[in-house]
């Protein structure tokens, strides 16, 4: 009976691991998901510079940049802010362009 007992636990305890990495794992893959918008920010840091979607690979890598949900990303393309030409998120929230 000891040893079953025993058996027991250490199977809980491997169980009880596997959802510790299996957790981990799905922490790491929410994080690697790109936001669904991003704005660009001037050298100032306080002027948005254009719009982005979230995955768009001319953001340049030095560019400093804040994600955005939908209505945001509208009220800043509805504020004359550009559009990036690569990714063209004003094409995708139904901007004419």
């Amino acid at each position: 009976m000891q040893q079953a007992t025993a058996s027991l636990r250490q199977i809980d305890g491997w169980i009880a691991e596997e959802e510790r990495r299996e957790a981990a794992r799905r922490r790491t893959a929410e994080r690697e998901q790109p936001p669904e918008w991003l704005v660009q920010f001037r050298h100032d840091g306080a002027t948005i510079d254009s719009v982005h979607s979230g995955g768009c690979w001319a953001v340049p890598k030095w560019a400093r940049c804040r994600p955005v949900i939908r209505a945001q990303a509208v009220e800043a393309l509805q504020n004359h802010v550009s559009a990036c030409p690569a990714c063209r998120p004003d094409t995708v929230l139904g901007f004419p362009g």
